[in-house]
């Protein structure tokens, strides 16, 4: 737990004095209203790292409030890099945003407050262990990283330094999630025996480049119609393979991970479906569907005790080769939970059994909820509205903006609504479900240690080799 104003006085820079005395300004219409227009010397400077798919949507959120200043971005595409330059320098009508193509660099100033990191998972451990020993804080997107043993770096890493982290599972923001999370910790479902959480299956094109690929592929004897057919030493892998575009750093790029030729249709967005960079669907969205699970069932610092799974995937050397389909059976026993019974949560991909989204299912009822709807056993928790008062003994953390929320505990030095603990619970069941289908048998975790029991194969696939020269902070 981050400690709170008055335990970290000592450390607290003429900055965050300013910031927290402003903060009563910030808040006196309400924990998470717009800020009131305050003086420069107020406001928390955020430095950007990271231009793809979350980047540019965090930092508009982020330049929405006066309290707050981007004052830097970076991002190894020169094109990229540009557009998040000119979209703050736009906003605010000057120069001032610097540019940087080394992250390390904009780390290394002292008047940078936080920094938004939203760059591929491969990245993400080294980026914020050193943010984090740079005193900055952190508003870091999910899943929390790649491997367990790189999130329990990143966990050590924010405790250390006893900085503020918020993770961008942005649906504990979101009223209908909160909600439903509510009813079934005021026990309206009573005793939760199954939890099922659905997640996508399949791969998707991003950025829109595959078609640009099958048409070079057309002419090949043998039909093509996904990067996952194509595997090395074959023509189609040959006509994959180009040189990098001159204004992408693909070394860099790269970084820690195993280098490996150039494709341009699994670099920008689409590198979520190998496994040299990204976890596929199921790592991109357990942070999600997953988190808001945990959230339901008081789960933020414990994990289940068993997991198996069981996946569908391309070669492992193809081009994507992450899980099509999957399914994973996680028990959360009750000598762990302190529950009355077991919990046993099934986590599915692609699976036309499995709704999308996170459905709790209880002795007296069951709830539903997804960003397109909400449902319930009882009609009348699937009107629209918090639920009514005297239902809500429990009263979960309410945040009704998530970047909003980082500002304020940013000020306030109280944790987020999603802290880096939070983040790493609610990702351990879609990584130990990834390592089970991997290695083809269950898995027992033992939650207190957080390691597997018994087993040095699969837990040797709790963290990866780093290419040199890089490692953690």
């Amino acid at each position: 737990m981050i400690e709170s104003a008055a335990s970290l006085s000592a450390s607290v820079t003429r900055r965050r004095f300013l910031q927290s005395a402003a903060a009563a300004a910030v808040v006196a219409t309400g924990p998470y209203a717009r800020a009131r227009r305050v003086a420069a010397s107020d406001r928390i400077t955020l430095g950007v790292i990271g231009w793809g798919m979350m980047g540019p949507s965090n930092t508009k959120s982020f330049l929405s409030y006066d309290d707050c200043q981007v004052v830097a971005a970076c991002d190894i595409h020169k094109g990229h890099l540009q557009a998040a330059v000119d979209t703050v320098n736009s906003h605010y009508g000057n120069q001032d945003c610097r540019a940087y193509h080394d992250y390390r660099e904009l780390l290394a100033r002292d008047d940078i407050d936080a920094v938004m990191i939203a760059i591929p998972d491969h990245w993400h451990a080294v980026v914020a262990t050193e943010a984090a020993a740079r005193k900055k804080d952190i508003y870091g997107e999910k899943p929390l990283a790649r491997t367990i043993a790189e999130q329990q770096a990143i966990v050590r890493a924010v405790e250390k330094n006893k900085i503020i982290w918020q993770t961008g599972s942005w649906q504990r923001s979101v009223a209908p999630f909160r909600k439903a999370a509510e009813i079934v910790r005021n026990g309206l479902i009573g005793n939760v025996t199954h939890v099922e959480v659905g997640l996508p299956g399949g791969h998707h094109d991003f950025p829109g480049t595959v078609p640009a690929l099958m048409k070079r592929l057309a002419t090949l004897p043998d039909k093509i119609t996904s990067p996952a057919q194509i595997v090395p030493g074959t023509a189609a892998w040959d006509l994959a393979v180009t040189a990098p575009p001159p204004e992408l750093d693909y070394e860099t790029w790269i970084g820690p991970s195993r280098m490996e030729p150039y494709i341009e249709q699994r670099v920008y967005q689409n590198w979520r479906w190998n496994y040299n960079t990204g976890g596929g669907q199921l790592l991109d969205w357990i942070g999600h569907h997953g988190d808001i699970a945990h959230w339901g069932l008081g789960f933020d610092a414990t994990g289940p005790s068993e997991v198996e799974g069981f996946g569908e995937f391309p070669a492992s050397n193809a081009v994507w080769n992450t899980a099509t389909k999957y399914t994973i059976a996680c028990t959360y026993r009750k000598e762990v939970t302190g529950y009355a019974s077991d919990v046993h949560m099934t986590i599915a991909g692609g699976s036309p059994a499995i709704a999308m989204g996170t459905k709790w299912i209880g002795t007296e009822g069951w709830v539903w909820v997804d960003r397109s709807g909400f449902d319930a056993s009882n009609p009348e928790w699937a009107k629209e509205g918090a639920l009514p008062d005297n239902l809500r003994k429990v009263q979960l953390y309410e945040s009704k903006e998530h970047r909003r929320n980082f500002l304020d505990c940013v000020r306030s030095r109280k944790p987020t609504i999603t802290p880096v603990e939070t983040a790493h619970h609610s990702t351990i069941p879609g990584h130990l479900g990834l390592i089970s289908m991997l290695t083809g048998r269950k898995l027992h975790w033992d939650v207190a240690k957080e390691t597997l029991v018994n087993d040095a194969a699969a837990s040797e696939m709790l963290t990866r080799p780093y290419r040199a020269p890089y490692k953690l902070a």
